[in-house]
């Protein structure tokens, strides 16, 4: 298993292959990943604790929001404008397609531009 620090949390990878990827995210309370899209990666979210707020849209203008608790999922298609944010600590598994490096970033709190 491979252990990323993020400047919200953690990303665990439990297993990556030619067909997808699977991983374990803790966001601490107060934290959010940056606003971002995928051109090509495909992402179910599913959350195993805490409360968790996901914005997505098809533009940064049309997002909604919704408050996520345990066990309960979205998918995310490629091109959906997309955040989370930890509105208590939560820790949710993310299923995707194998793309890791397929991040547009179009706002992030802590300044990061690549993946």
């Amino acid at each position: 298993m491979q252990l990323i620090e993020k400047p919200w949390g953690k990303e665990e990878i439990i297993e990556i292959n030619d067909c997808y990827m699977l991983k374990k995210l803790t966001m601490r309370a107060g934290h959010r990943c940056s606003l971002q899209y995928h051109n090509m990666k495909r992402e179910t979210i599913y959350l195993l604790s805490g409360l968790l707020r996901i914005y997505y849209g098809p533009t940064r203008e049309q997002m909604v929001s919704k408050l996520y608790g345990p066990h309960e999922t979205i998918t995310l298609i490629p091109g959906v404008v997309h955040r989370m944010e930890a509105v208590e600590d939560s820790v949710y598994l993310e299923a995707s397609t194998p793309e890791m490096d397929d991040v547009v970033r179009l706002v992030d709190d802590y300044e990061r531009t690549g993946p």
